[in-house]
């Protein structure tokens, strides 16, 4: 769902990041007044496990398209919508630094889509109703919350693309027919993403339950070590950026897909957009393309000279999920820093 520049107006652009830097520095806020310090290596960890986990796209059988996790519920489930929301931030910033993933003026935008409806809305709306609920079996209240949570808010933040766009004046987008592609579409989308969330949330629940939030009516116990569970997620995400990546499927994502279509694999057409020109065209929409190109060292997820080499997608998920999980990491500590400055 990550949106180029092309699809929003200047001023629908910065609106989009007063709103993402207005909620992030409240986040921030939030952090600064609790010890969070314990939750650094979780942070880390989880903010690379959602990096990587979003580079594999999967089919959506008959569609000709491909959908790919945002991991907002996953990331609040585990570290609070606060921290989950940073974390996405940071996530997000990187893909479209460093790999052309989105484009930099999009960014705020990207942002809200994204991580503001999976870390705020699922939680406290979905996720954490349901977790304090008088159902039984924590397995299946995890799974429903996973679920209902990731399928209500990738419905939200497809149509916050939809609204973007249509406030962006993009006359090639008929606001009712974009819509009717993108909302199905996603709704497909979400539910992978809910199931894999589910699994995730599950694994952690029976090893150490501690972790999730909502987990203190359910006399859950730990069963394993906190250091053997990062590690095996470590290591699950090197397997996923390091090789799962290759097997990601071709298709063009949601957005992509209801933009352009897929005609080349005897699909639709769909929006019919051309790829090469399409949408608003604006000085700061070139100056943020001129920043990405500058920073990207790996765009698309390939090596610049050799886009065609599966090495560069392999080193790409590697090493994008290395810098995730040590900036998001940082980003933690000195919030943790700063409250004990304050407090001391």
């Amino acid at each position: 769902m990550h949106m180029a520049d092309a699809l929003l107006a200047p001023t629908v652009a910065a609106t989009m990041y007063a709103a993402s830097g207005i909620t992030t520095g409240l986040s921030v806020a939030k952090l600064n007044k609790e010890d969070i310090t314990e939750k650094l290596p979780v942070m880390g960890v989880m903010s690379a496990f959602v990096f990587a986990g979003q580079m594999i796209n999967y089919t959506i059988p008959g569609t000709g398209s491909s959908g790919h996790m945002c991991g907002g519920m996953m990331l609040s489930a585990l570290l609070g919508p606060q921290a989950g929301f940073v974390s996405m931030a940071v996530i997000l910033l990187i893909q479209c630094l460093f790999f052309a993933d989105g484009g930099l003026m999009a960014y705020g935008a990207n942002v809200w889509n994204m991580a503001f409806y999976g870390c705020f809305i699922g939680y406290y709306l979905i996720y954490r109703p349901i977790m304090n609920s008088n159902i039984k079996n924590a397995r299946v209240k995890i799974s429903l919350a996973s679920i209902l949570g990731c399928v209500i808010t990738l419905q939200l933040g497809a149509f916050s693309v939809c609204i973007e766009t249509l406030a962006s004046g993009i006359t090639e987008l008929p606001f009712a027919a974009f819509v009717g592609l993108m909302q199905p579409i996603h709704l497909a989308i979400g539910l992978v993403e809910g199931l894999v969330t589910a699994a995730l949330l599950i694994f952690v629940y029976e090893t150490r339950p501690e972790l999730l939030a909502g987990v203190n009516e359910m006399n859950a116990t730990d069963r394993m070590s906190l250091k053997k569970v990062l590690i095996i997620l470590s290591v699950a995400v090197l397997l996923i950026g390091g090789i799962g990546s290759q097997f990601a499927s071709s298709n063009p994502d949601g957005l992509e897909w209801s933009l352009f279509g897929n005609e080349e694999s005897g699909y639709s057409a769909n929006m019919g957009l051309d790829e090469e020109d399409y949408g608003v065209s604006s000085s700061l929409a070139n100056a943020s393309a001129a920043v990405t190109e500058a920073t990207a060292f790996l765009p698309d997820y390939a090596f610049s000279n050799d886009s065609e080499n599966p090495v560069g997608t392999t080193v790409s998920g590697i090493l994008g999920s290395a810098i995730v999980a040590v900036v998001a990491a940082f980003i933690c500590f000195l919030t943790g820093r700063k409250r004990k400055t304050v407090n001391e």
